[in-house]
C-alpha cells in the first residue's frame, strides 16, 4: 500500500504508538492500516462413502486435486464461506456437519478453518475454479496429486474420524444466534 484509502495521504512504515511492529500509517489523517492473516474456509464433503474433490482450474497448484475451499469474504459467517466456495468449486450443496481441523500457516499469513460436511443433493459439477469435480471412494484419494498440505492433513484426520461421529466441533454460535433471534 501507498496511499490511505481513507483520504488519500502517502503511507508510511512506521512502528504506531502503542504497538510493538512496523505498520502502515497515513501521514495525513495518521489512521494504521493493519495486515492481518488471511481466512480460509473449506469442506471435506461426503456423500455416503464417496468424498468430493475438485481439480483446480486456477494458480496456483493448477490441475492438482483439492476439497472446496477459499477465502472468507466480508459480511459471511465461516460456515456460510465453507458452502459458499463449495457452490463455487463443484455446484454442491452441503450440510456442514462440524469443524475437523484449524490449520495456521504463518508462513503464507493463513487460518484455515476446515469442515465436515455431506453432500445434500448428489448432483455436482466443476464450477468456474474447478476443471472437474469427483465423488470418489477413500481408498481411490489421489494422494500424490493433492494441491496443498492442508488438503493431505485434513483428508487424514477426516479419514480417521470416519465413522467415529467426531470428535468434532460443532458450527455455529448458539448463545449469539439466540440473542439475535435465530435460535
Amino acid at each position: 500500500m501507498r496511499f490511505c484509502p481513507g483520504c488519500g495521504g502517502p503511507l508510511e512504515r512506521r512502528i504506531p504508538e502503542f504497538d510493538d511492529r512496523e505498520r502502515h500509517v497515513c501521514t495525513a489523517c495518521d489512521v494504521v492500516h493493519y495486515s492481518n492473516p488471511k481466512v480460509v474456509v473449506g469442506s471435506v464433503c461426503t456423500l455416503g462413502d464417496r468424498l468430493l474433490l475438485c481439480r483446480r482450474a486456477i494458480a496456483p497448484s493448477r490441475g492438482l486435486w483439492t476439497i472446496p475451499a477459499g477465502y472468507l469474504e466480508n459480511g459471511e459467517t465461516v460456515e456460510e464461506g465453507a458452502r459458499r466456495e463449495a457452490w463455487e468449486e463443484a455446484r454442491a450443496e452441503i450440510a456442514i456437519e462440524g469443524l475437523i481441523a484449524v490449520y495456521s500457516i504463518k508462513r503464507i499469513d493463513q487460518v484455515q478453518l476446515l469442515y465436515k460436511a455431506r453432500l445434500t443433493n448428489p448432483e455436482v459439477s466443476a464450477g468456474p475454479e474447478s476443471l472437474e469435480v469427483m465423488l470418489t471412494e477413500w481408498h481411490d484419494i489421489p494422494w500424490d496429486e493433492l494441491a496443498f498440505p492442508t488438503v493431505h492433513w485434513v483428508l487424514r484426520r477426516a479419514q480417521e474420524l470416519r465413522g467415529q461421529g467426531g470428535p468434532f466441533v460443532p458450527v455455529g454460535n448458539p448463545d449469539a444466534d439466540a440473542a439475535l433471534g435465530r435460535a
